[in-house]
């Protein structure tokens, strides 16, 4: 380097530590300067540029116009490129006159000037690509500013020093340089406009970090106003930003579900292609032993291929800062040297401060952007899980509903799938945790020799140890999880029948039950904890063990090895990092742990089998006909015998089809068949055209009237209107409060059972299908209202005239005007024919209409009757339908039918106002504040009350709650507790130093014995704290979690009736599960880790100010700004989760169906 900077009046030297170290006034030499100084911009750019252009090609997002921004920003390029060949050239000049520049002074400007261009180029590169604000080009230009402040310093220095200015033509453009770079940096701060041809953001509400620039993005400048607004006043779903199009669920289910298929179809090539081979001869199955266990795909792979590479972009992250935590420690070691030493000059102390200082303010950057990234990409984890496992839900088998329960399913969805977005910010610790630790054992063993192994020689045995303690825990997870699922089970049938529970009173039987479960599933976590403080005394022991074995074997393997200050304080800092790794391993494995059952039973039920989406031919058919069976045989499940066999079914396009036969033949069954949801065991089906069901219980979501018969399509008022005309709606809709407008409770509560099944049909009509299965949508309607919906809506007459109908019915009443009726028999089809010719046989079909016609004929005179009848009430009617509409589950016995029958209409006549011509029911007065909420909801037309959400700070009551719930001596206890281990932990680091101050005697410290002793002591005192108050707040937490869910249960189960009419099942289901899993789980842990924190700094702050009392002049005003933030972030924070939690309602509309096994 010192001959390419030549020699003579303008050569220099490359380095000179007299000039740049050794003085008062440093600087650093003109070679120095005009070479690596003037290199490291253009190398950064150099190095990020392949990577970026890589990027940039597969990110383009359309091309920016050309504004004044990108035309000022390329003349400040073309002009830093002019200047540099203007060096470049007056060089030339100089040599081409006799004067011979030293080398530097031509490569230099040639570099620079290369790199300016690039960077002009490249700045017009990013516009094509529509980059509005260019991180790459920030840091360059930041780069080439900070480079050029030393020489900026030095020239002016010297041509104070020297009276003149040695070379008038670099110093020229040297400044003119810096002004253009300055410029430039400035500049690029700017944002440029949205490229022209992207597509334009509807959104009202979008989310503002993707159009944020560089600095904004680096400091979450982005998010300020989004602090301010919650702090002004609560945060409502309105004021949340739109997701990222990346982070949205359509687009992460989606591709975890083709990453996830993927690995299915690779396990199924597996399989096909080791099949051959798995034919081997018994003498080879003794030789090679029991066979392999057959692979199944992989939950864990799908997950990593779809979110790798986010992890790998925090994995990055993680690791820079991981590098810049061990910056500090060997500054500090420097800055120790330099209060040792009273000759060494002062500007060494500010430099290593600056630095130090600037060191933990790029860690703080760059951390945040970690946690920023990895907590995003935790939550896609989430999305995506529930995603796949709601779709699932949807497909599985009918074999896999008997055995997968609602309360598995309900788990899977929000604890399993909670499990691993709270393990995703800890998976870093995996390849973090051994680099920390070996890198801050290299620095231990350069600071104080071989005496480190004797801390990892502990390390070393603490490994199978902590081992046995996860198996341990992983046992006690599996048996929590399925408790955890026998209660949520329990908890789902409880709400589904609530109305029956409190009809009979059965109350104090189901209370027993759930809190006999819940007991023991507390006895599983009381383990659990007492396993997990152990754990924790492990750990946090292990820092300080490993720190007192260190020492101590370093003072007595050799007595002339003195702890000084250097040493002790350079160790403790390492020992410090070292810490954090060492304390966060339990809570690793514990994650990890829980982590491991939640993949196995996600994994487990995302590998059951599926309904055959190809069972039902859907693209060909015989000409003429809409639906065909050819031997069709089908099943419920694979271990049951078949219900339907053998039949051979063909439905011309356009007909109208009656399907009849005893209760329990199989009507239900065919229609079943038909949609793909039972397993086909032979024949052929064919479906040909759109198709629309009516079930026989309706499904009603809870919404307006309108939304459940539009189910998501455009609106057409003439269909609309003509649907609900046809359906006999339109009186309904007169007495309804909000019109269809008025909100439909879960499950239709507020609607008779008539009037649901009308909807439900009215939805099918509106869909204008092409073939329609109507599921006996009759039954639940009066005689003359059945008239009414077969005229104008079933029969030859009605809306779907020449539409292909297969009705399944027991109205014989109607079977003249149907096409054709097929009549089935223990699963067979015995008869199919038109009416006439059936009668005339005398089989099947004349034996169903004797026994039915007598029935038919009674319920047609009682209809007349009640008819001429009718009671108007503005009052609620509290009382619902508690028998299901499920005809074909009653007995085969007409004698028993028809009592069935009679029974049900007594309860409709008691029970609803439906189809309105029974009896008036027996009311319940309502009090004042509940007529005030019933005339709110009927001048809006809404029944479910929106979720009251505490919105501002948590109010001290909610502590204090909890404080009871854990018992007051409990909690006073561990707040002593950490109070100790604190002062332990205050004395052992005074004990140190008083220690590193000790008077030495011929080059030896005495005492060595003593103060390694109170050192000891103070350390395992310090951990035996820890313990106590982590095993204090386990028992704590074990009976705050008893004390709570027994609360809630109790609060719950003897709530009116009225209450769960109003709130929908999967809210109510939500506290028990989500909720409950945070009190048992994650809230003891938060707050041990709140105690931590809070005596950490408290004794931190003590040492501090005692040692130093000048600095309660600085922290006094840092701790008001510090609480500021603190309040509006936290505000900030607890609206928006308030506001999560309340619209968290997991599938409130479809929990029916998971648990629905009514198999005819």
């Amino acid at each position: 380097m010192d001959a390419l900077c030549g020699s003579g009046k303008f050569g220099s030297k490359f380095w000179d530590s007299n000039l740049s170290v050794h003085t008062d006034n440093p600087d650093l030499t003109p070679c120095f300067q005009n070479s690596l100084l003037a290199w490291v911009p253009c190398i950064y750019l150099w190095v990020a540029l392949p990577c970026y252009l890589l990027y940039l090609r597969h990110h383009s997002r359309g091309y920016i116009i050309l504004s004044h921004l990108s035309k000022l920003k390329t003349v400040l390029g073309v002009l830093l490129w002019c200047v540099s060949w203007a060096d470049l050239f007056y060089s030339f000049h100089g040599l081409v006159h006799g004067r011979a520049p030293a080398p530097v002074f031509f490569v230099t400007p040639l570099v620079v000037g290369i790199t300016m261009l690039l960077a002009t180029l490249l700045i017009q590169y990013e516009r094509l690509q529509g980059v509005q604000s260019s991180g790459v080009l920030i840091i360059f230009w930041f780069l080439c500013v900070v480079c050029a402040i030393i020489p900026f310093r030095s020239k002016i220095l010297s041509a104070k020093a020297e009276g003149e200015i040695s070379d008038p033509f670099r110093f020229t453009t040297f400044y003119i340089y810096f002004a253009l770079v300055l410029s430039a940096l400035i500049l690029a701060c700017f944002r440029e406009k949205p490229p022209l041809f992207s597509a334009k953001n509807v959104d009202p509400n979008p989310y503002p970090e993707t159009s944020a620039g560089f600095l904004s993005r680096l400091f979450f400048w982005w998010f300020t106003k989004m602090a301010i607004r919650g702090y002004r006043h609560p945060l409502e779903e309105k004021d949340l930003w739109s997701l990222k199009e990346e982070d949205r669920s359509q687009m992460v289910v989606q591709q975890l579900l083709e990453a996830w298929r993927k690995q299915q179809k690779q396990t199924a090539r597996h399989k096909a292609a080791a099949a051959p081979g798995e034919k081997a001869s018994s003498e080879d199955e003794v030789l090679l032993g029991a066979r392999p266990k057959p692979r199944q795909p992989s939950f864990l792979q799908a997950l990593l291929t779809t979110f790798g590479s986010s992890l790998l972009i925090s994995s990055c992250f993680k690791l820079i800062q991981d590098l810049l935590s061990f910056i500090n420690p060997q500054l500090l070691s420097v800055l120790i040297r330099f209060i040792s030493n009273p000759m060494a000059p002062s500007w060494w102390g500010f430099l290593v401060a600056g630095l130090m200082f600037l060191c933990s303010m790029m860690q703080s950057l760059i951390v945040q952007q970690y946690y920023h990234c990895i907590f995003v990409t935790g939550l896609k984890f989430r999305t995506g899980i529930i995603g796949v496992i709601y779709r699932k839900a949807l497909v599985i088998t009918n074999s896999v509903k008997r055995a997968s329960t609602v309360g598995e399913i309900v788990n899977l969805m929000s604890v399993d799938a909670q499990r691993f977005m709270d393990l995703v910010p800890f998976l870093s610790l995996l390849w973090s945790a051994p680099l920390q630790i070996i890198l801050a054992m290299y620095f231990l063993w350069q600071n104080l020799g071989p005496s480190v192994l004797a801390g990892v020689a502990l390390m070393v045995l603490l490994i199978p140890l902590n081992g046995a303690v996860a198996v341990k825990m992983r046992a006690f997870q599996v048996e929590q999880m399925k408790l955890k699922d026998s209660r949520i089970k329990l908890m789902s049938e409880i709400l589904n029948g609530i109305k029956v529970l409190k009809l009979y009173a059965w109350e104090p039987s189901f209370l027993q039950q759930v809190e006999g479960i819940r007991q023991h599933e507390l006895q599983l976590l009381r383990k659990a904890a007492y396993l997990h403080a152990t754990s924790t005394f492990i750990w946090v022991c292990s820092p300080f063990l490993v720190t007192l074995i260190t020492l101590g074997v370093y003072v007595y393997v050799d007595p002339n090895n003195v702890l000084d200050a250097e040493k002790a304080f350079v160790s403790v800092s390492l020992f410090n990092i070292l810490r954090t790794p060492l304390n966060m391993l339990p809570q690793l494995i514990s994650n990890l742990t829980q982590t491991s059952v939640s993949l196995k039973r996600i994994q487990h039920f995302l590998s059951q089998d599926e309904l055959d989406t190809q069972c039902v031919e859907r693209k060909t058919i015989s000409p003429g006909y809409a639906i065909t069976i050819h031997s069709g045989t089908f099943t419920w499940a694979q271990d049951l015998p078949p219900t339907l066999h053998s039949l051979d079914i063909q439905v011309p396009k356009g007909a109208l089809v009656a399907v009849v036969g005893a209760v329990g033949c199989g009507k239900s069954s065919l229609v079943s068949a038909l949609l793909g949801e039972m397993e086909k065991l032979e024949g052929k089906v064919h479906v040909k055209g759109s198709v629309a069901y009516v079930p026989q219980q309706a499904w009603i979501q809870n919404c307006t009237l309108q939304e459940n018969v539009l189910f998501g399509q455009a609106l057409n008022p003439k269909r609309y209107q003509q649907a609900l005309e046809a359906c006999a709606l339109l009186d309904d809709l007169k007495m309804l409060p909000g019109g269809d407008q008025t909100e439909i409770g879960e499950k239709g509560i507020n609607l008779s059972g008539g009037q649901r099944q009308r909807v439900s049909l009215a939805r099918a009509v509106y869909s204008n299908a092409d073939i329609f299965l109507l599921d006996d949508p009759l039954s639940a309607v009066d005689s003359h209202v059945a008239k009414h919906i077969f005229d104008h809506v079933i029969g030859p007459e009605g809306v779907l005239a020449g539409k292909t109908r297969v009705l399944v019915t027991h109205s014989i009443s109607f079977l003249p005007q149907t096409d054709f009726i097929i009549v089935l028999t223990d699963g067979q089809v015995s008869e199919m024919g038109p009416y006439p010719a059936l009668l005339q046989c005398n089989g099947s079909f004349a034996n169903f209409l004797r026994n039915y016609a007598p029935d038919e004929d009674q319920e047609h005179r009682e209809d007349s009757r009640t008819a001429l009848e009718g009671v108007e009430d503005e009052e609620v009617l509290l009382v619902e339908d508690t028998l299901s509409n499920h005809t074909d589950l009653a007995d085969n016995d007409p004698v028993t039918f028809a009592v069935q029958k009679q029974f049900m209409r007594q309860l409709s006549a008691l029970s609803s106002d439906g189809e309105g011509q029974g009896q008036p029911a027996p009311r319940r007065r309502l009090g004042p504040s509940e007529k005030v909420q019933v005339t709110e909801a009927k001048a809006n037309g809404a029944l479910t009350q929106e979720e009251k959400a505490e919105t501002g700070t948590v109010e001290l009551s909610v502590f204090w709650d909890y404080a009871k719930a854990v018992g007051l001596c409990t909690t006073l206890a561990i707040c002593l507790l950490y109070a100790g281990q604190s002062a332990a932990a205050i004395g052992a680091n005074v004990w140190l130093s008083a220690w590193t101050n000790d008077a030495m005697t011929n080059s030896r410290q005495n005492n060595t014995s003593l103060r390694l002793g109170v050192y000891a002591t103070l350390g395992i005192l310090q951990g035996f704290l820890v313990m106590l108050s982590a095993m204090a707040m386990a028992v704590g937490g074990i009976q705050a979690g008893r004390v709570l869910h027994q609360a809630l249960l109790h609060n719950k189960i003897r709530s009116p009736q009225s209450f769960f009419d109003t709130t929908p099942s999967g809210r109510i289901l939500n506290r028990f599960s989500k909720d409950i899993y945070v009190i048992d789980e994650v809230l003891a842990p938060t707050i041990l880790m709140l105690l931590n924190s809070f005596f950490n700094a408290i004794s931190t702050l003590v040492v501090i100010v005692a040692s130093t009392p000048l600095f309660t002049v600085v922290i006094l005003p840092l701790a008001v700004l510090y609480t500021l933030v603190q309040v509006r972030a936290l505000l900030c924070s607890h609206n928006t989760a308030t506001e999560a939690a309340g619209i968290r309602q997991p599938f409130t509309y479809l929990l029916p169906l998971f648990g629905d096994s009514d198999w005819c």
